[in-house]
């Protein structure tokens, strides 16, 4: 059995190609691909954007303007692994801004409601350090936080 793969389909409300836009401006190696648009057999109007692809960081997305039926919760998120605090902040400023908004322990919705978990460089290693006090105690510190600080956490996690 052969697979190319997966790709994620978001369902939007009639924005899908401003979100698009959006991701391919946020994430700088994002392409768009193929535009598909409603045919006069509907069910939307014709000439309007029914599905639209890109890809962000490798990952292949589909945007459907699917209606209100549906809407994002954080059951779904996407994490964003950052090589450092400035790409961390980078990411958490930019997806909250504009509408955005803050969440816990380095979640954030964008925009258009889509969940992502910016997650800077060492903060899984200290929540899944291998003793379990020390993970015990950087898991507490960024409980209380929104941005992720791994510094904080580190000293969090020091502390005895």
């Amino acid at each position: 059995m052969s697979s190319n793969g997966f790709t994620t389909c978001l369902w939007f409300d009639g924005n899908a190609e401003a979100a698009a836009d959006y991701y391919l401006s946020v994430f700088k190696d994002g392409k768009l691909g193929r535009v598909g648009r409603y045919t006069e057999a509907g069910p939307g109007p014709a000439g309007e954007v029914l599905v639209i692809e890109f890809e962000i960081n490798g990952q292949k997305f589909v945007g459907l303007n699917g209606g209100p039926q549906f809407h994002f919760s954080e059951a779904i998120s996407f994490q964003i692994h950052c090589a450092d605090d400035a790409e961390a902040d980078y990411y958490y400023d930019t997806l909250t801004s504009d509408g955005g908004e803050e969440s816990a322990c380095g979640w954030v919705k964008d925009k258009f409601g889509v969940s992502w978990q910016v997650i800077p460089a060492g903060a899984i290693d200290l929540i899944a350090d291998p003793d379990p006090q020390r993970a015990a105690r950087a898991t507490a510190a960024m409980m209380k936080m929104k941005k992720l600080d791994v510094a904080e956490m580190r000293r969090a996690a020091d502390a005895a």
